[in-house]
């Protein structure tokens, strides 16, 4: 199926999560927000929240600095 991801297609299977999407990212333990649809998807439902067909996902990456 196809997602957009930071408005860039991305084509993912059937079921895949937003954990699976992180991981397939190569995210996994950076500091990320993400954004379903125009609503925030809490860090504790990645698991649990599946994507569908034409998601919107906005993947915002936290930069330290000083």
């Amino acid at each position: 199926m196809q997602i957009f991801v930071n408005g860039e297609p991305k084509t993912v299977a059937e079921g895949t999560t937003a954990q699976q999407l992180v991981e397939q990212l190569e995210l996994t333990g950076k500091r990320i927000a993400m954004e379903r649809n125009q609503s925030i998807v809490p860090r504790s439902q990645y698991a649990q929240t599946e994507l569908r067909e034409g998601d919107r996902i906005e993947i915002i990456h936290a930069v330290g600095g000083g």
